[in-house]
């Protein structure tokens, strides 16, 4: 996450002011903080490993078990900034695809194709059933492709021939992330303009689905899901002000096979939370 690599590259060169080429604002609202980064250099994409562009990271503090009214609460957060980001790049009319990545199979990977299936499609409607929707209803498709594994396909090749068919304006992608802050395990949401990378948050990049690849801009969405163990480690040796070095301490760990990828054991009840705030704030904003 770009709010994560901004925070560890400011630690790691202790640095007080902001990184050349970056730019962060942070609002708070109750108990919901929305930080935005925006990286607006060649400078800044090096420190943080990141193209140049938007990312929002809005972190919340509790899913489990909140209230209907905490609920609509981050969903109305949430659909406010990925309106914001989706009108930078096209108007409100045209024409959106979704996509859902990852796993329907695997509980921690299948957040996006779990959002998919509660989003309210409308293309086939306008285009068979005119006369049934308000002509000024945006168009939108959605799609879930799969994994490589066991599709055999790389899921850029799939969108790719999708685009070229359909011809949206604009791709929404969403897929689970990989955190490095034991705190952000479903407890976050990162909206950014720079596209995704399937698998990349676990050491399985596949070609990233962005405008370089698709033609057309591409809003990233991600929640994380999962962190490595190295993470625990750290954040665990770190609260006991154990100092550490925690390079050599990852290069062991990955060494010695020992650097497995963790989630919580309620992963299932996360992921059904995180799936209605996340489908709701869509069908909000569009």
């Amino acid at each position: 996450m770009a709010v994560e690599r901004r925070d560890l590259y400011r630690s790691a060169n202790k640095l007080e002011d902001e990184i050349n080429g970056i730019e962060c604002e942070v609002d708070k609202k109750n108990d919901t903080t929305v930080t935005r980064v925006k990286i607006t250099n060649k400078e800044g994409e090096k420190a943080l490993d990141k193209k140049m562009g938007n990312y929002i990271t809005i972190d919340m503090k509790k899913i489990n078990n909140i209230t209907t009214e905490k609920e609509q609460e981050l969903i109305d957060i949430f659909s406010e900034e990925l309106s914001a980001i989706v009108d930078k790049h096209i108007q409100r009319n045209e024409e959106i695809l979704i996509v859902g990545l990852g796993n329907l199979y695997a509980t921690p990977d299948s957040l996006g194709s779990k959002v998919v299936q509660n989003i309210e499609i409308t293309r086939h409607i306008k285009i068979y059933l005119p006369n049934a929707i308000d002509e000024n209803t945006r168009s939108i498709s959605a799609i879930t492709p799969g994994v490589l594994g066991t599709t055999g396909i790389e899921t850029v090749e799939i969108i790719k021939g999708i685009v070229s068919n359909i011809k949206p304006k604009l791709v929404i992608a969403i897929d689970s992330l990989c955190s490095k802050n034991i705190d952000r395990i479903n407890k976050s949401i990162q909206i950014s303009d720079t596209g995704i990378v399937p698998g990349g948050g676990v050491g399985n990049r596949q070609a990233e689905l962005s405008e370089d690849t698709l033609g057309i801009p591409v809003v990233g969405l991600g929640v994380p899901t999962v962190l490595d163990a190295a993470t625990i480690v750290i954040d665990t040796l770190n609260s006991c002000d154990i100092e550490i070095d925690e390079n050599k301490l990852v290069d062991k760990m990955q060494l010695n096979n020992f650097n497995f990828i963790v989630t919580p054991k309620e992963i299932d009840s996360l992921i059904d939370s995180m799936t209605s705030i996340v489908s709701e704030g869509i069908n909000i904003s569009l």
